[in-house]
């Protein structure tokens, strides 16, 4: 029996969200987070570059969050003064799908943040790539998403539209600080396995660009909760029967480290921007 608040069907996950959000406020000193930014694998570095961090605390201190399953992301909440005065509120405990938690933990941070007064919500990730021009260490823009979780962080008759879900905006600002970014569709699995090469081809053939394992429920809760979305990848690999050599994890961090100092400048740069 799971003693966690968001388990309970009975549970109201956006009064859950509240508490968090005052719990926050109250460890950190600040009031109120103007932007939020989950740093998935190989973008956790931008988190020392983006302005000065005057609060660190252990994610599983906060209601609703718990201690990241996965290495390579940090499992803290850090707030953090901007230069332009605002405040960034940066989540290194992102609960992935494949941890089988359910979408509300999955989706909690960004209400969370969004309760922190968040209203620009910045999701990165680490993931495979489907086209064979981008190489690994290659950041992608996020234009759309595809989610094949056969799951929503939406419940009852709750209708959201999704048809400018990452905002082109805020796309349009990116390619400003560097034009060379290319951009696509991003594909959600379950995991934790990796995808098949068949897996691969059907989510090609569909319109996916980029595949893995986190980001669009994260999204939808985000847009639920009126934020602008900025989704970028980190391309770790090529995807499946893309990619000429097995998967691995160690490759997907490998990648993540060798190309963190160029891809947490160029997020530190676009969010000065913002």
């Amino acid at each position: 029996m799971s003693n966690h608040p968001l388990d309970d069907p009975a549970t109201d996950p956006f009064a859950v969200a509240a508490t968090a959000a005052a719990e926050i406020a109250l460890k950190t000193g600040v009031e109120k987070h103007d932007i939020a930014l989950t740093l998935g694998s190989g973008w956790g570095k931008a988190a020392d570059l983006i302005g000065e961090t005057t609060a660190t605390i252990p994610a599983e201190e906060i209601t609703g969050f718990s201690k990241p399953a996965l290495v390579g992301h940090s499992g803290t909440l850090r707030s953090i003064l901007l230069p332009s005065g605002k405040r960034a509120l940066v989540i290194g405990a992102r609960t992935h799908y494949y941890e089988n938690h359910g979408v509300r933990r999955v989706v909690h941070s960004v209400r969370t943040a969004a309760a922190a007064g968040a209203t620009t919500m910045i999701l990165t990730n680490g993931a495979g790539g489907i086209r064979e021009t981008w190489t690994p260490g290659t950041p992608v823009l996020i234009s759309d998403h595809i989610n094949l979780t056969a799951d929503s962080p939406l419940e009852g008759a709750t209708f959201v539209d999704l048809t400018d879900l990452y905002s082109k905006r805020l796309r349009d600002l990116a390619r400003q600080i560097e034009p060379t970014l290319d951009e696509g569709v991003y594909t959600q699995f379950r995991g934790p396995h990796y995808e098949t090469p068949a897996e691969v081809q059907m989510a090609k053939a569909i319109g996916g660009h980029i595949v893995g394992m986190s980001t669009a429920l994260e999204a939808i809760a985000a847009r639920q909760a009126g934020m602008e979305i900025l989704g970028m990848s980190l391309i770790t690999n090529l995807a499946a029967g893309i990619s000429p050599t097995p998967l691995s994890h160690a490759e997907v961090i490998e990648a993540g480290a060798d190309a963190e100092p160029v891809i947490s400048a160029l997020l530190a740069r676009i969010v000065a921007a913002l």
